[in-house]
C-alpha cells in the first residue's frame, strides 16, 4: 500500500477536538464552577482544570494501549507462532503508552484526594496520599490501575509469541475497569445495574475507538484490507454494546426521560448519543462504499473517512469525561441517606414469598449480557450446523439453553436479592450456581459445537475465534487445570476457603468481589464436571472408574461441609449479615444452620444425576472395548494369525512353563 495517514497530524486533530469538547462540556454542566460557598472548602482552580484533563489523558492513553495490543494480536496476521513485524512495532510504542498511562494514574490519585478534602494538591501530605491510596476505594482502583499498566509495559517487552500478546491485550482490557467501579455509577442506587453497565460500556468503546487507532498505525500493511474487514466485524459488535450500556447507564443516571431536555447533565447525554449515531452512519459508509473500494486497491475514501470517524470518537471521549464530572439530575447521596441501601444499592426485601423470591428483580447487566450472549450465540450454531447439513442433537440445545435460563434466573430475579440479606437464600444460590447450572451447560456440549461451526479464516497466518479456542484446549493451563484431581481441588478449595474463613463478608461487601465470587462458582464447577461427564474435546482421557472415585470424593468433601457448618457455632461473616438482617428474619445462626441443612441436601439430587451418567460411561466404554476386542478377533481368524487375546494367552501359558515348580 503506497499511502498512508500522516499519524502525527492525526493525533494533534483527534487531541485538539477532545480538549475542546471537554473544555466546553465542563463550563457547560457546571463541572468547574469555581464559585466557594462559605464554609466549604476548595481544592483550587488547578485541581478542577487538572482532574478531568488528566483524566482525558489516561482514558486516552488506556484506549491506545488496548486498540495497539489487540491489533497486534487479533487483527493482524502472524508469522507463525509469532506476531507479524508490523505487530511487534505496535507492541514496542505501547510499551511508553503503558508508561505514561502508569504515570498519569499515580498522578490522579493526588488530584483526586485534592478534589475530595477540599485541599489544594500542594498542600497535601505524603501520608494522606498514602492512607487515601490504600485504603479508599477511589485510591485503590487508581493504584491498581498503576500497576497494572506498569506490567503491561513489562510484558510488552517479554517476547512475541502472539499468545503472550494476547494476554497483555486481555490485561489492557481489564485494566480500564478499576476507576469504573468507583464514581456516579459506584454512588448510584442499584448499582447492581450501573456498574456493570459503566464497565461494559469502557470494554466495547475502548476496543472500537482503540481497534480503528490501532487500524489505521498499521495502514501500510499488506494485507491491510483482509486486517480492516475483521476490525470492521469488531467495530459493528462494539458499537451495539456500546449504544446499549450507554443507555442502560445514562437512565440510571438521569432517573428519568425528562432530565434529558431539563437538565445540562442530560444535553451533554443528547450530545454524546448524536456523536454516536454520526459513528454510525459513517460505520454504514465504510461497509456499503469504503470497504469495497480498500478491496479494489483504492484505499484513500477509507483512511479519510476512517480519520474523521476518529475525530468523531475523539469528540465522544472528551464528553464522556466531562459527563463524570458533571453533576447528574439523580442526586449520588441525600440530606438523610439510608446506610443499608447504599450498602446494597436496592432496598431491603420483606419477609420470603413466591413472589419475592421469583419476582421483584434484581437485573445484573454482566449476567443479563452472558446469558443473552449465550443463547444467541449457541442458536446461531446450531443454525449454522443445520444449514449445512448437519445435525445437532435436541437434548444438548435444551440443556445449554435450560442452564443459561436458570443462571439468569438464579443472579437477576428476587432471589438474587435475598441471597444479600440471607445467607440460607446465598447458599442455595451458590449450589444451583456451583452444580445444578454446570451440569447442564457441561451437556450443551458447547465447545464441541463452536469446533464445528466457526469457520476457518482465508489466511492460514489468522487466527480467529476457531484457532484461539483449539489453542486454548492444546495449551499446558488447560492440560494442568483438566486432570481430575485439580478440578476437584480447586471446587473443594474454593467451597470451604470461602466459608471458614473471613473472605465471604470481604466479597459481599464490594459489587466486583461479589459479582466474581459468583462467577468462580460457575466456573469452578463447569471445570470440575466437564471433566467427569464432559463429551469436549481438550480432556484428560481418564479411565470412567477413576472419574467415578473423584465424583465420590466431591460428594464426601460437599457432605462433610455442610456437616460442618451444621455443628458450628460462629456465624460466617458476621460483619455483613448483622449490617443486613432483615428484621423479620430468624437469627443469624438458626439462619446459617438452615443454609447447611440446605447444602447439605441439595447436591444429593445432582449427585445422583453425576453418578448415572458416569456409570453409563463406564458401560460404554467397556462395550467400545469388547467391541474393538471382538473385531480383532474376527480379524486374526479371517487372516490365520494369533490376535491380541490369543497372545496374551499364550504368553502366561508359556511364563507357566518356565516357571520351576517346587518340591511339595
Amino acid at each position: 500500500m503506497q499511502s498512508a495517514v500522516r499519524t502525527p497530524s492525526l493525533v494533534a486533530v483527534v487531541t485538539s477536538t477532545a480538549v475542546v469538547v471537554l473544555v466546553t462540556a465542563l463550563i457547560f454542566g457546571g463541572a468547574v464552577d469555581g464559585s466557594v460557598l462559605p464554609g466549604i472548602p476548595s481544592p483550587g482552580r488547578l485541581t478542577l482544570w487538572a482532574l478531568p484533563a488528566l483524566t482525558l489523558l489516561a482514558n486516552t492513553l488506556g484506549v491506545l494501549t488496548v486498540g495497539a495490543t489487540t491489533t497486534a494480536a487479533f487483527l493482524l496476521p502472524g508469522d507463525g507462532r509469532s506476531v507479524s513485524a508490523h505487530g511487534w512495532q505496535l507492541l514496542r510504542r505501547t510499551t511508553w503508552l503503558a508508561l505514561l498511562w502508569a504515570a498519569t494514574s499515580l498522578a490522579l490519585i493526588a488530584l483526586t484526594v485534592s478534589d475530595l478534602l477540599g485541599v489544594p494538591a500542594g498542600e497535601l501530605s505524603r501520608q494522606t496520599l498514602v492512607s487515601f491510596a490504600g485504603s479508599i476505594a477511589q485510591g485503590q482502583a487508581l493504584l491498581t490501575q498503576a500497576g497494572l499498566a506498569l506490567l503491561l509495559a513489562v510484558l510488552t517487552r517479554c517476547g512475541v509469541s502472539r499468545g503472550l500478546a494476547a494476554v497483555t491485550a486481555v490485561l489492557a482490557m481489564v485494566t480500564l475497569l478499576p476507576p469504573a467501579f468507583t464514581g456516579h455509577s459506584a454512588g448510584a442506587g442499584d448499582h447492581q445495574v450501573a456498574v456493570t453497565s459503566l464497565a461494559l460500556h469502557i470494554l466495547a468503546a475502548s476496543l472500537w475507538v482503540g481497534g480503528l487507532a490501532g487500524l489505521l498505525l498499521v495502514n501500510r500493511h499488506r494485507r491491510f484490507a483482509e486486517t480492516t474487514e475483521r476490525y470492521s466485524r469488531l467495530a459493528l459488535a462494539c458499537f451495539v454494546a456500546t449504544a446499549v450500556t450507554g443507555a442502560v447507564n445514562a437512565a440510571v443516571r438521569l432517573g428519568s426521560v425528562q432530565a434529558l431536555t431539563d437538565s445540562r447533565y442530560g444535553v451533554l447525554v443528547l450530545l454524546k448519543v448524536v456523536a454516536l449515531l454520526a459513528v454510525g452512519v459513517i460505520g454504514a459508509a465504510h461497509r456499503s462504499r469504503t470497504l469495497p473500494a480498500l478491496r479494489a486497491g483504492a484505499p484513500w475514501a477509507f483512511l479519510r473517512l476512517a480519520a474523521g470517524e476518529l475525530v468523531v470518537l475523539g469528540a465522544a471521549v472528551g464528553l464522556a469525561v466531562a459527563l463524570a464530572r458533571s453533576p447528574t439530575p439523580v442526586p449520588e447521596s441525600v440530606a438523610e441517606p439510608d446506610p443499608l441501601v447504599e450498602l446494597l444499592g436496592f432496598d431491603q426485601p420483606g419477609p420470603i414469598t413466591a413472589a419475592g423470591l421469583f419476582g421483584n428483580p434484581l437485573p445484573d447487566m454482566f449476567f443479563l449480557t452472558v446469558v443473552a450472549v449465550g443463547i444467541f450465540y449457541y442458536l446461531a450454531g446450531v443454525r449454522r450446523l443445520h444449514r449445512a447439513g448437519h445435525p445437532w442433537p435436541v437434548s444438548r440445545t435444551a440443556s445449554w439453553l435450560a442452564g443459561m435460563l436458570i443462571l439468569g434466573a438464579i443472579t437477576c430475579l428476587g432471589v438474587g436479592k435475598y441471597a444479600y440479606v440471607l445467607f440460607s437464600v446465598h447458599m442455595i444460590q451458590h449450589m444451583v450456581l456451583s452444580m445444578v447450572v454446570p451440569i447442564l451447560l457441561v451437556g450443551g456440549a458447547p465447545v464441541t459445537l463452536a469446533l464445528r461451526a466457526l469457520k476457518r479464516p482465508a489466511d492460514p497466518q489468522v487466527r480467529g475465534a476457531r484457532e484461539w479456542l483449539t489453542v486454548a484446549l492444546h495449551s499446558r493451563p488447560m492440560r494442568f487445570l483438566s486432570h481430575p484431581l485439580v478440578a476437584l481441588g480447586i471446587y473443594v478449595t474454593s467451597l470451604y476457603g470461602l466459608y471458614l474463613s473471613s473472605l465471604l463478608g470481604t466479597l459481599m461487601r464490594y459489587h466486583l468481589g461479589h459479582l466474581a465470587m459468583l462467577v468462580h462458582f460457575v466456573l469452578a464447577g463447569y471445570l470440575l464436571f466437564w471433566v467427569l461427564i464432559g463429551i469436549d474435546p481438550g480432556r484428560r482421557r481418564v479411565p470412567p472408574a477413576l472419574l467415578t472415585v473423584v465424583h465420590l470424593l466431591a460428594m464426601a468433601a460437599h457432605a462433610f461441609f455442610g456437616f460442618v457448618l451444621l455443628q458450628s457455632t460462629t456465624v460466617i461473616a458476621d460483619d455483613w449479615y448483622t449490617a443486613v438482617h432483615p428484621a423479620w428474619a430468624s437469627s443469624l445462626l438458626a439462619d446459617q444452620h438452615l443454609g447447611a441443612g440446605l447444602a447439605w441436601a441439595f447436591g444429593e439430587v445432582p449427585a445422583a444425576v453425576v453418578m448415572l451418567l458416569l456409570v453409563r460411561q463406564w458401560i460404554r466404554t467397556d462395550e467400545r472395548e469388547q467391541a474393538r476386542l471382538d473385531r480383532a478377533a474376527d480379524r486374526a481368524e479371517a487372516s490365520g494369525e494369533a490376535d491380541d487375546l490369543a497372545r496374551y494367552n499364550a504368553f502366561l501359558a508359556a511364563a507357566a512353563r518356565e516357571t520351576p515348580q517346587r518340591e511339595p
